[in-house]
């Protein structure tokens, strides 16, 4: 499958000020990223920025790059920009992968994107839980799917609830039970791309501030590929920063 890959990229961030330009070993993060994206098999890879710093250090690392609005509510309008500038063909699948995951799985990326069918215009990813702690972490989100692999409902509670394994023990994850941890990163058909950024806000996707509910509230399918490893954490904390700077020997 052909797809095209759009990292949208802001550099505000209220807790790791110019993140995207943090130095990985020689390299700002963002061009890392761009890189784990070119060996997922993408037809195109392209930096979707609102900043003429971050155009600058991707043109300089012979990175694809679009200058964008600096007034759009979410990556997801972002992306939707660029594909509608570059005159991407409606069945064109887009994906969108996050510009703070420099260690991202390529072949997560690639994936996703084969999800993409006809009848179902959008995709993301989960994983298993083990870890009873993030089970019952709100920042931790879960999923729970149907029989054919489609979101049911995404929430920052617990889900599915175990009834009777959690009225014996919060402590220890139940026999057979396994809930699914949402991992952010999404594909679309470019014609549903388009029509996203005109779909109304959902009620549930402000009572849970997460953005993909508005599309099940719609009625619109989203496929989930369950990858058997959680990713590498992507950065969001001077920590994490850190961690991700030694495994590129910095």
């Amino acid at each position: 499958m052909s797809f095209t890959v759009i990292i949208p990229a802001r550099l505000a961030s209220t807790r790791l000020p110019n993140k995207p330009l943090a130095d990985l070993g020689g390299k700002p993060m963002i061009v890392r990223v761009a890189e784990r994206a070119m060996q997922s098999g993408a037809s195109q890879v392209i930096v979707a920025t609102d900043h003429a710093d971050i155009f600058s250090a991707c043109t300089q690392n012979n990175i694809a790059v679009q200058m964008t609005r600096a007034d759009h509510p979410s990556g997801t309008d972002r992306i939707a920009e660029v594909a509608a500038a570059l005159g991407l063909s409606a069945d064109t699948v887009v994906v969108n992968v996050q510009g703070d995951e420099p260690l991202i799985d390529p072949s997560l990326i690639a994936a996703t994107a084969r999800l993409i069918a006809h009848d179902v215009p959008m995709s993301t990813a989960a994983h298993a839980l083990t870890d009873m702690a993030e089970a019952f972490n709100p920042n931790v989100v879960k999923v729970v799917l149907d029989k054919s692999g489609r979101a049911l409902y995404f929430s920052r509670a617990t889900i599915p609830w175990h009834r009777d394994g959690f009225a014996q023990s919060k402590d220890v994850m139940p026999a057979a039970y396994a809930p699914l941890r949402h991992i952010g990163i999404y594909a679309y058909r470019n014609d549903f791309l388009q029509e996203y950024p005109q779909l109304a806000v959902s009620p549930l996707e402000q009572v849970e501030a997460l953005e993909q509910l508005r599309v099940l509230w719609h009625g619109v399918p989203i496929a989930v590929h369950v990858t058997p490893h959680a990713p590498a954490a992507g950065v969001d904390t001077p920590e994490d920063l850190e961690r991700v700077r030694r495994y590129f020997g910095q």
